[in-house]
């Protein structure tokens, strides 16, 4: 984490990157945070535009259309109202005011979620370390007035708004001081002199996790994690220890933090994180353990792509990353050897290698002050993610069998199922656009409240598709939004698709229904557009490449007759929802 005088200096720096427009509002002194969250934000690669409040205006400036707040137009608007200030609150309350004050800020946060001026904005409000002012000791918590109570309950209530509200994100500094204590987090004597309630040593991971978030709802997240085995997974080196060897197990000794680090691994897996393994290793030797040892917690099924051979991690790494098909910037490596980390680094631009510490009894507590897997989303779909990959590595070594590809998608067997947006899809539609970055035409982020009004709207045209071959069923990964834009023509709003199914004829298919479904409403001409970010060059000529015409002078649109168009080949059979 890098100290305060470090993301000043950065927060100075000029970045070319699109900017976000964030508005912070606290009731604090914020200048410094600010400060902060600019240096994270330009240390990751993009450059935040903030329109910092009036001091201790929060209310005023949310509930006021005239306020500077509203003419800013921020994207993500951030609310830090301190505990300490609501501590003073509820000083000044009667016993039976101090019983509704969890109610009366919940009632704030939920009104600002609904409020109509708000429609296409995020918020992000951070929850409330707590004091304990020790005025009924742990008898506290038997009382509803107390102040502790009052907090205790703001925050798990604030949980159940986030989940209720899309637009909502809990920024947890609760945590934080769980994690550092609260010496770490407020200087009573910098507070006394200056109102500010966060520490100096503690702006840098605030800002870090409010950045965290910012990046979830860019799409900006980390979608992979990649293991080292020996001294990373288990203690010691499976070819010269033997399986009875290796330290593993929930007794006393290392072994137990080897165990316990794999059991935080299987939760990133259950979430939805892709696990794979690049090992410098016989690759029977290295499954041995998976397979056989009674207390490994990982199994082979919860590997997505398994590497074990005496390639460098660099070439391993870039052959995981050619069958996953995401970027480097999604994906972490863990590996105990510092040559083979620097390694990594060096040689793969953007991926994230965390500075592992020396004793593996640290790594847990290491890593969770790194949070590293910040998302923006999250459904059932994600717990299914390994076991696409799985089988996405079983069909990769299927088509080096084949020297014609039309062969190979032949013998797929693909059936796509096509439907409009519905209460069933809806979540997975939200997801998809806030993860795809790389085939996403306009990379616009949807929340399923966004995508609830499209269904809607009776003059857009709303597709989803799976799809699913002889190996398995990859679920949604293609979503189509095209939009009236005159009698004759549709705009195509929103064009994005998992890269697990590229080089399949999926864009072809996909093209094929979009204009189906537009002849069948009367219509002539679909126009799409293509809107450059640092991540989507891949799909850069799409357009051009299915066939559509280049308008002059707007370049970066493109336009498709209708009256013409014969259908591209594809080997997919569609199937109606």
């Amino acid at each position: 984490m890098k100290p305060l005088r470090e993301l000043k200096k950065l927060a100075q720096e000029l970045n070319n990157t699109p900017n976000v427009k964030v508005a912070l509002l606290g009731d604090t002194a914020t200048q410094l945070l600010v400060t902060a969250i600019k240096g994270e934000a330009v240390d990751r690669g993009f450059s935040l535009d903030i329109y910092e409040g009036e001091y201790n205006q929060v209310e005023r400036q949310l509930m006021d259309p005239t306020s500077e707040l509203y003419d800013f137009d921020a994207n993500i608007i951030v609310v830090f109202q301190s505990t300490h200030k609501l501590g003073e609150y509820h000083s000044s309350l009667s016993v039976e005011q101090q019983m509704l004050l969890a109610e009366e800020r919940l009632s704030f946060v939920s009104m600002l979620c609904e409020n109509t001026s708000f429609a296409n904005k995020k918020f992000i409000y951070f929850n409330y370390p707590e004091i304990e002012d020790t005025v009924f000791g742990s008898y506290a918590n038997k009382v509803e007035s107390s102040f502790s109570y009052q907090v205790r309950k703001l925050n798990f209530e604030l949980m159940n708004l986030a989940r209720q509200y899309p637009n909502l994100f809990i920024c947890d500094i609760a945590g934080l001081q769980n994690l550092f204590g609260r010496q770490f987090m407020f200087a009573p004597n910098v507070y006394m002199t200056t109102e500010m309630v966060l520490s100096v040593n503690a702006l840098p991971y605030v800002a870090s996790r409010v950045v965290d978030i910012i990046a979830a709802i860019k799409g900006l997240f980390k979608k992979c994690l990649i293991l080292d085995l020996d001294n990373t997974v288990w203690g010691g080196v499976i070819g010269d220890d033997g399986l009875e060897g290796i330290e593993l197990g929930h007794g006393l000794g290392i072994g137990k933090a080897f165990t316990e680090f794999q059991m935080w691994i299987k939760k990133l897996k259950q979430r939805g994180i892709i696990i794979c393994v690049a090992s410098k290793n016989n690759e029977d030797t290295a499954k041995e353990p998976f397979e056989k040892h009674p207390d490994m917690i990982l199994k082979l099924n919860d590997i997505a792509v398994f590497l074990a051979n005496w390639e460098t991690k660099v070439d391993n790494i870039r052959t995981i990353q050619g069958i996953l098909n995401i970027g480097f910037d999604s994906m972490v490596f863990l590996d105990d050897n510092p040559f083979e980390r620097n390694m990594v680094r060096e040689n793969i631009p953007g991926i994230t290698v965390p500075e592992l510490p020396e004793d593996p009894a640290m790594y847990l507590e290491y890593l969770y002050s790194q949070n590293l897997f910040e998302t923006a989303s999250y459904s059932n779909a994600d717990k299914d993610r390994t076991k696409q990959y799985q089988v996405e590595a079983k069909r990769v070594s299927l088509s080096k069998t084949f020297t014609n590809e039309a062969d190979f998608l032949k013998t797929l067997n693909m059936v796509s199922t096509v439907s409009g947006f519905t209460k069933f899809n809806t979540p997975r539609v939200a997801q998809l656009s806030q993860r795809s970055n790389q085939f996403n035409l306009r990379t616009i982020r949807y929340t399923e409240a966004d995508i609830e009004k499209m269904a809607a709207d009776p003059d857009a045209i709303d597709l989803s598709f799976t799809l699913e071959d002889k190996f398995g069923d990859n679920g949604l990964i293609a979503v189509i939004i095209m939009k009236k834009q005159d009698e004759e023509t549709l705009f195509v709003d929103t064009w994005f698709m998992s890269c697990r199914v590229l080089k399949r004829g999926m864009e072809n298919f996909t093209l094929n229904t979009m204009v189906e479904y537009a002849k069948a409403k009367g219509y002539k001409k679909i126009i799409g557009e293509f809107i450059p970010t640092p991540k989507n060059k891949m799909v850069e000529m799409h357009y051009l490449n299915l066939g559509f015409s280049r308008m002059v002078p707007e370049t970066n649109k493109y336009v498709l007759d209708l009256t013409t168009y014969a259908p591209k080949k594809c080997y997919i059979t569609k199937k109606e929802a």
